[in-house]
């Protein structure tokens, strides 16, 4: 099956997550994918498309405004402790009362 750019679009964000077989940047590009998220080993690294090229960034396009590159690590570190629930309860809990995540 062939993807057609036009009627397909890419996502607009890509993660990897502790995986043994890894996509290449190269494969990402391709489909020019703006924003890929590397999660490995509690630590978080954003890539961003500018210009063809894949730049390292602390910010995120699809999420503005959060500090991404902590939150994801300790949202997670929180998910092993208490469980996955319960992280998110507490998540929706701090978003809906405008509290920081």
């Amino acid at each position: 099956m062939r993807m057609d750019m036009d009627s397909d679009p890419p996502p607009d964000l890509a993660i990897e997550a502790d995986v043994t077989s890894k996509t290449t940047l190269e494969a990402y590009q391709t489909l020019q994918v703006p924003e890929v998220w590397f999660y490995e080993k509690s630590n978080l690294r954003i890539q961003l498309l500018q210009d063809g090229t894949y730049q390292p960034s602390t910010l995120s396009l699809v999420f503005p405004g959060l500090p991404i590159c902590d939150l994801i690590p300790r949202l997670v570190n929180q998910a092993l402790q208490v469980g996955t629930s319960t992280m998110l309860r507490d998540l929706r809990q701090r978003l809906q009362t405008g509290g920081q995540p």
